[in-house]
């Protein structure tokens, strides 16, 4: 209401209020976004040019000037490397919170707004598909790798040169100042290798990057730490082997700096992880990949024991967020999910529709980890969502192709449980134990962005665009924000079974008036089929079984993508925690006691660094576990009608006629026997558009991504802009 001054005239009227309003907030916005760039700038320029003398003797002088407080120069070390990343961590809740992404279509972008991120520059090679940031990234990681090492063995050479000591002494003392030095760049590879595997991290929100995106990070990283890791061994290994006393110095556990013995069962432990990450072994030993891969807590834990808490610190941070994701997704897979519906489609692919709670928020490009405990209890795989969140909110889907081992056991057991007499009156309890750990993903919903969309699938790629179109026809039809008015989607199979699976966007619910808005074509490749043969006409009447298991609960909402307060709550009061615990334990434990050993000081950093995530933490995640129970329980009523309704539905769904549903497959044209042509294509689908901007999305195996992102390349050469986002799919490579 606007309030008006005695004549009559408005003094502040609605829009004038709005408006400075918005100016506060874009105010807002733009100072915290440059609060977190200087810490950010300002933190890694101190890790880039540590090296250098001129930030070595301003270090020095922090060190003096910090060490008097209860934390000694363990505190001074952390507050100088560690609590940047954990800063801008509070920060980023704060702006996530408090400036919502949901501002895709307030105003027509003339230019794809992610270029970097969304621009292929590679395309082949050892690294794959890298856009422009990610080769600015990784060649500035490279510079200051050289960099570093240059300027180390500079600085050693001169240092060594000056000592009275005969040559062989010298070749000694150079080869473990150097291998010193390797593994201190190494330590700082190791910040920035334990920050993408956080799965709910803040940061991987704030920047907009998803996990499944993020793993290649933690890949790259993981091979350059490693191999400056094992390279500072060898330099003592080479050192000691020379001058004879190899055994000893490997068995050493000194008291007084660092201990030997811990750095070799650390180092064990990462050349173990190493070399089964490698892409020959991780495709063919999968499970041999990923319970090795556990080895990070030895790891981890080893390497606090081998370099004491005061180093260690430097890293602490990225690794303290490691721990408070770790352990909330921990707290969030203990819930045993009700599945609404599993079963078979006639392609032999597998349909889960698992419970969620209606608070739980997803996009169409989010993926969840599930466990099936009747097949493994450490085995967590991801998959794609295959259901738009307008769908419904109390229910989450995915397809999962059978490809491997798991997959295999998943569908026998599905296949043993429909082939057996159930009640018809109730859902048949714990035939299935599925826990769900997510939804992850894009902060911000890519599809969304553009109005003209290339969604390029090969095989069970479909199945994230499956959601993508559920959602844009949804918001056509109820009239919500939607920029995508054209869209293209080249979908490779090798059978044309596969072609059952878009009948899994039910469409009857939806008026046809989308139409209006919305031109769909779908292009189908069958590439090793040249006609149709009879079964895929009979395809459509073929009828599936499904079976509903109830474990009791829907998913939880315990993830880091969830509630911004309680998820902000949880990181910051767990800091605080660690923080305190570490004072306490330094006054009335380390200083009374007259405790030295570096090693047992690094263990109990760490401790200290668990204990603040588990006990003051875990009184967080209760509470928010309590007030989501509180809040969920005002719609009880609803949810029981919604979970009846779809038991019921599930029953019906045990002879489910696919003829009977409104699908996709009108707007499918269908080649058998060929491949795109993703140049002609392109090219087709951008002269009809004009001189527009097109996204393009790809899902699918390497090659797929690497052919779609050289014709994206060629076409941003020719002048034709179009943007390629590359969509996680778990059927297509290892994470």
């Amino acid at each position: 209401m606007a309030v008006k001054s005695t004549s009559g005239e408005p003094l502040l009227s609605n829009g004038s209020f709005d408006h400075g309003f918005s100016k506060s907030a874009s105010l807002a916005k733009l100072l915290l976004k440059f609060l977190m760039w200087v810490l950010f700038i300002t933190w890694a320029a101190a890790i880039y040019f540590f090296s250098t003398e001129f930030v070595h003797n301003l270090f020095s002088k922090w060190i003096k000037l910090t060490e008097g407080t209860i934390f000694g120069i363990t505190g001074s070390i952390f507050l100088g490397f560690s609590a940047p990343i954990l800063i801008i961590s509070f920060l980023a809740f704060i702006y996530v919170a408090a400036f919502s992404s949901d501002d895709f279509g307030k105003k027509k972008q003339k230019f794809p707004r992610f270029r970097l991120w969304t621009f292929p520059v590679l395309v082949d090679g050892p690294f794959g598909v890298v856009s422009a940031a990610e080769f600015i990234g990784i060649t500035l990681f490279i510079v200051y790798v050289v960099w570093a090492i240059t300027s180390y063995i500079i600085q050693a050479s001169n240092m060594v040169s000056g000592f009275p000591f005969p040559s062989k002494e010298k070749s000694y003392f150079m080869l473990e100042i150097i291998g010193l030095r390797l593994g201190s760049i190494g330590l700082f590879c190791m910040v920035f290798l334990f920050l993408p595997v956080a799965r709910g991290s803040i940061l991987l929100r704030l920047i907009d990057i998803p996990f499944e995106h993020a793993t290649k990070y933690h890949v790259w990283l993981g091979h350059l730490t490693m191999a400056l890791f094992t390279l500072h061994g060898l330099c003592y290994v080479i050192s000691w082997s020379l001058q004879g006393h190899l055994r000893r110095e490997m068995l050493d556990w000194k008291d007084i700096g660092v201990a030997n013995f811990p750095g070799v069962i650390s180092l064990s432990a990462g050349l173990l992880m190493w070399v089964t990450s490698l892409q020959p072994v991780r495709k063919q030993f999968f499970e041999l990949f990923f319970y090795t891969h556990q080895l990070y807590v030895i790891f981890v834990v080893f390497l606090a024991l081998h370099v004491g808490d005061f180093i260690f610190s430097m890293c602490a941070g990225a690794v303290f967020l490691f721990i408070l994701d770790r352990f909330l997704r921990f707290c969030q897979s203990r819930t045993k999910v009700d599945v609404i519906s599993a079963g078979c489609r006639p392609c032999g692919t597998i349909e889960l529709i698992l419970s969620k709670p209606p608070n739980l928020c997803y996009n169409a490009l989010s993926f969840i980890f599930v466990q099936v405990r009747e097949l493994s209890w450490l085995q967590w795989h991801p998959f794609s969502v295959s259901s738009s969140p307008l769908d419904g909110k109390y229910h989450i889907s995915v397809l999962i192709k059978v490809l491997g081992t798991w997959t295999g056991e998943l569908r026998d057991l599905i296949s043993n449980i429909t082939e057996q007499p159930q009640n018809d009156s109730e859902p048949q309890p714990n035939r299935i134990t599925a826990c769900v750990e997510g939804p992850y993903g894009h902060e911000s919903p890519y599809h969304l962005m553009y109005e003209n969309l290339i969604l390029v699938a090969g095989g069970i790629g479909i199945s994230p665009f499956l959601a993508i179109l559920s959602d844009i026809i949804h918001r056509i039809s109820e009239g919500n924000l939607c920029l995508p008015k054209n869209i293209l989607v080249v979908w490779a199979v090798k059978k044309s079974k596969e072609f059952s699976l878009l009948s899994a966007v039910d469409l009857r619910s939806i008026s046809p008036s989308f139409l209006d808005k919305l031109h769909l074509d779908i292009q189908a490749f069958v590439t090793q089929e040249s006609e149709p043969p009879l079964r895929v006409r009979l395809m459509r009447t073929l009828k599936f079984s499904s079976i509903c298991v109830k474990n009791g609960s829907c998913m939880s909402s315990l993830v880091g993508t969830g509630n911004n307060f309680w998820a902000g709550t949880y990181v910051i009061l767990s800091t605080l925690g660690f923080i305190v615990l570490f004072g306490l334990v330094e006054v009335y434990y380390i200083k009374r006691f007259g405790i030295f050993a570096w090693w047992y000081r690094g263990l109990l950093f760490t401790l200290c660094m668990i204990a603040g995530v588990v006990f003051v933490g875990g009184i967080v995640v209760f509470l928010w576990h309590r007030s989501e129970k509180r809040n969920s329980s005002y719609e009880n009523l609803a949810v029981d009608d919604n979970k009846k309704s779809n038991i019921s539905m599930c029953k019906e769904a045990t002879l489910v006629d696919e003829t009977s549903k409104v699908n996709l497959a009108s707007f499918q044209t269908t080649r058998y026997g060929c491949r795109p042509d993703f140049q002609a294509i392109f090219t087709t689908f951008a002269e009809q558009m004009g001189p527009v901007d097109i996204g393009v999305i790809v899902c699918g195996p390497p090659g797929l991504q690497s052919s779609v992102a050289k014709e994206c390349r060629s076409q941003n050469l020719r002048g034709k802009r179009s943007a390629a986002v590359f969509h996680f799919n778990s059927h297509s490579f290892d994470l």
